[in-house]
């Protein structure tokens, strides 16, 4: 496990001998490295070098390669290559932190940028040609599925009280669920769960967004609640809900959404900054699962998407199974068109009269199970 390889890499070539030409260091770091020697695929590529930012927008000039200065003030540079962005970051270190962001110094000491990372298995490096470099043991941590702290957690979390919550993401996503967390980082996020009180909202939503994404994010989420660290992000959510779910959802996609309504919590979505729509989504779903209409009126009124996953965290939040043609009367309710219209009522009715003769004719073919035909609603 000491050597990766990927079209990712073909692809970042011109960025790294953009660098290596000049005679700077160019090396792979963090989530591409990771992913690559665990087999999953790679989604953003991070290279850190020795040179300066200033220096990288003017190699990538030079090399007729299209530069921006997304993050110069902390040593980022983005620089596209074969149309895929590359983020081309100064080795560096953290001069100052307050908990939600860092003042940072360049270096060219790679122990140095190691250290400043939050997890060992996100602080390894990789040579052009995808040699290994594992300056904290992060290999053995990765192989194992064990999510741990980079040094002291303590440190690493009052640096940036985000590392809360990406801990337990990371150990939905890569850790081993059988081993359960790092007991050294959950008593330090149980000991500074506050901190996350500083962090903005969307930060927050952002984060929660990924851990609910992830194919069982049960353990974690439990492992929140009993740190005190749940109420901090939702209060009054209750985790007890998504282990049944996830084990209703089966080989389903995970969406995150669905898993939100169950979890619950007061202003979810304004403590999430949820967009509009997410909002509205994430309402629909919930009222419609505390409700007790059909299947099939569920997916006439939401879709078969959102009728799904109402239907699932309605089974959850009752503790019953959903019934066994759920999914058969959610298609046929989505696929239902009301049959009468507006002019099969006029001249007779107009006006707010018409609109409420028309919902009444909706309501009875909703409650006829969507079976009754335009002529006998009319009769």
């Amino acid at each position: 496990m000491t050597g990766i390889s990927g079209d990712w890499m073909v692809a970042a070539q011109p960025v790294c001998a953009m660098l290596t030409a000049a005679g700077h260091r160019a090396l792979f770091v963090g989530g591409c490295v990771r992913n690559a020697l665990l087999d999953v695929a790679v989604a953003d590529v991070d290279i850190a070098t020795d040179a300066p930012p200033e220096r990288v927008l003017h190699l990538a000039a030079a090399a007729g390669l299209k530069a921006v200065p997304t993050g110069i003030d902390h040593g980022t540079v983005t620089v596209i290559a074969d149309h895929v962005p590359h983020e081309v970051t100064t080795l560096r270190r953290d001069v100052a932190t307050d908990g939600r962001r860092a003042v940072v110094a360049f270096t060219d000491d790679l122990a140095e940028d190691a250290a400043r990372r939050d997890f060992t298995m996100n602080a390894l490096y990789a040579t052009p040609d995808g040699h290994v470099i594992d300056p904290l043991g992060g290999l053995p941590d990765l192989v194992a599925r064990r999510v741990r702290f980079v040094g002291d957690p303590v440190a690493r979390i009052t640096e940036d009280y985000l590392r809360i919550l990406r801990f337990f993401r990371f150990h939905a996503v890569y850790g081993d669920p059988a081993a359960g967390l790092d007991a050294d980082g959950l008593a330090a996020c149980a000991a500074h769960a506050d901190g996350i009180d500083r962090l903005s909202r969307e930060r927050i939503g952002a984060e929660m967004r990924k851990l609910l994404s992830a194919p069982d994010p049960a353990p974690s989420v439990a492992a929140m609640a009993q740190a005190g660290v749940l109420r901090h992000v939702l209060p009054g959510a209750d985790a007890r809900w998504l282990a049944p779910l996830v084990h209703l959802e089966g080989a389903e996609v995970p969406r995150w959404l669905r898993r939100l309504a169950a979890l619950g919590g007061e202003e979810a979505a304004e403590r999430l900054r949820l967009s509009r729509s997410d909002a509205a989504a994430l309402a629909a779903i919930r009222s419609a699962a505390l409700s007790d209409a059909a299947a099939v009126e569920l997916g006439y009124r939401l879709g078969a998407e959102r009728a799904g996953d109402a239907i699932l965290v309605r089974a959850v939040l009752m503790e019953t199974a959903p019934p066994e043609t759920w999914g058969e009367e959610v298609a046929r309710g989505a696929r239902a068109v009301f049959p009468v219209r507006a002019a099969d009522l006029m001249p007779g009715l107009e006006g707010a009269a018409l609109g409420a003769r028309l919902k009444a004719l909706e309501n009875r073919w909703i409650a006829s199970g969507l079976v009754l035909k335009r002529e006998d609603l009319l009769a």
